[in-house]
């Protein structure tokens, strides 16, 4: 296996989860929260999208498609353009309200954009350093095996969370 298919099957794996989670449910059920300061459904997917959206496309030289392909306006949330969610409030989570529909169709593109990208990696690309602030500083490997730690424990949270709804937790 190579590290390109090793990373597409990590992320198909990811957007499978995330489509499983929002399927079916209401835009209520959605932006159901358990307790006061927790996530609904609706944050994380949004969530794990924006990061893995931000990461990749920076990480590529991409425009993130947030952008490019609308969703800021799709989604119309009172956010900075380029706002992923990190450390969100409890009243900036609870602004974070979508259809399924809306949330599928954006995990979808920006999953197809990240395995655009992915798919053509070589072992050597990721070795290449893309974020000196740290130290060691960050490779493009250990970014991308960054992503998809947070973009699976997001979606099952996101799975989690949807068994409650549905009681099938």
């Amino acid at each position: 296996m190579t590290p390109a298919e090793l990373l597409i099957d990590a992320f198909d794996r990811v957007r499978e989860g995330a489509l499983a989670a929002v399927d079916g449910l209401t835009e209520d059920q959605l932006a159901h929260r358990i307790a006061p300061d927790a996530n609904s459904i609706a944050w994380l997917v949004w969530h794990t999208y924006r990061v893995q959206d931000d990461h990749v496309a920076d990480a590529a030289g991409l425009q993130q498609v947030w952008a490019a392909r609308g969703f800021i306006e799709h989604f119309d949330l009172d956010l900075d353009e380029d706002d992923t969610g990190f450390r969100h409030t409890p009243a900036q989570v609870a602004t974070v309200r979508a259809p399924a529909d809306l949330l599928a169709r954006y995990a979808q593109e920006v999953h197809a954009q990240t395995l655009a990208w992915v798919g053509g990696l070589t072992e050597a690309d990721l070795d290449r350093v893309v974020d000196t602030a740290w130290d060691p500083p960050v490779t493009l490997g250990v970014r991308l095996v960054s992503v998809v730690n947070d973009d699976t424990q997001h979606i099952g949270q996101a799975a989690y969370l949807r068994g409650l709804i549905d009681g099938s937790a």
